[in-house]
């Protein structure tokens, strides 16, 4: 009879945390997290949604474009790409990345700081286009959209995996849990100009299998816990590792909206 096979010991502590640190942050590929995470995708398929807009368009902008990941995506999914696709990311790193990406696809990938205006001469594109922008500045987005074009976006909500930032931070104050609220965006974008087409929202399940994908996620999504090391919360992340170990994966939940808007006008 053959030799019944070993079962693997589990990892320790120390070399899962240690792998969490050591993966690279850039980007948007979130491909690492496989078996380790998992988190349930809205039922819109913005991707590729932003393929069939992107089809239509003549020109077309990609606001916080990360490491152009999803448009490189999208414009391969596509029918036809626009005639002038440009795109644009504040974090160098991530320039870098999406530069490299988007590059033969002949994108030109702008190299932005928040808060500033965009780059981009009034009403040059037709279609703009943004996944999970730090925060989406409508007079901007109406100003650089011709008359009768489209903002096209999947925006993070509230309280988004606040399961999470709360087991570090403690109980976080009421205003934050507005933050990011559809319903105020709606009111800002309606302010700016913008008429709203298209707005909904969905509430996702997240969940953690191991210690290293909440270090990786939590130095890749920066603002979760702002000045997250591993150092600083080394007693919670073992307390939470044994967590998982004797309860199963940490359960949060995302939060995500889908926005679309019009500049009025022919």
């Amino acid at each position: 009879m053959d030799q019944a096979p070993t079962r693997p010991e589990p990892r320790t502590f120390e070399d899962l945390v240690a792998e969490g640190a050591a993966v690279p942050t850039d980007g948007w590929d979130f491909s690492w997290f496989e078996g380790r995470a998992t988190e349930a995708r809205p039922s819109w398929g913005y991707a590729r949604s932003m393929a069939g807009r992107l089809a239509g368009a003549s020109a077309a902008l990609d606001i916080h474009t990360g490491g152009g990941e999803v448009l490189d995506f999208a414009l391969a999914a596509a029918p036809k790409a626009p005639v002038l696709t440009a795109a644009t990311e504040v974090w160098p790193p991530n320039v870098a990345k999406a530069t490299a990406l988007l590059r033969p696809r002949g994108v030109a990938v702008v190299a932005t700081s928040d808060g500033a205006p965009l780059p981009f001469a009034d009403a040059t594109f037709d279609l703009v286009v943004s996944r999970h922008p730090l925060r989406a500045d409508w007079p901007e987005i109406l100003r650089v959209l011709r008359p009768g074009g489209t903002y096209f976006a999947q925006h993070v909500g509230p309280a988004s995996v606040f399961e999470l930032v709360e087991y570090f931070l403690g109980p976080q104050p009421d205003a934050s849990l507005s933050d990011r609220h559809p319903d105020r965006e709606r009111a800002e974008a309606e302010a700016a100009g913008l008429e709203i087409v298209d707005l909904r929202a969905e509430r996702l399940r997240v969940e953690f299998y191991d210690i290293a994908a909440v270090v990786h996620f939590l130095r890749k999504v920066v603002w979760m816990v702002p000045g997250f090391t591993v150092e600083a919360y080394e007693p919670r992340l073992r307390s939470l590792h044994e967590q998982i170990e004797s309860e199963g994966p940490f359960v949060a939940h995302s939060t995500r909206h889908l926005f679309e808007a019009r500049r009025p006008g022919e």
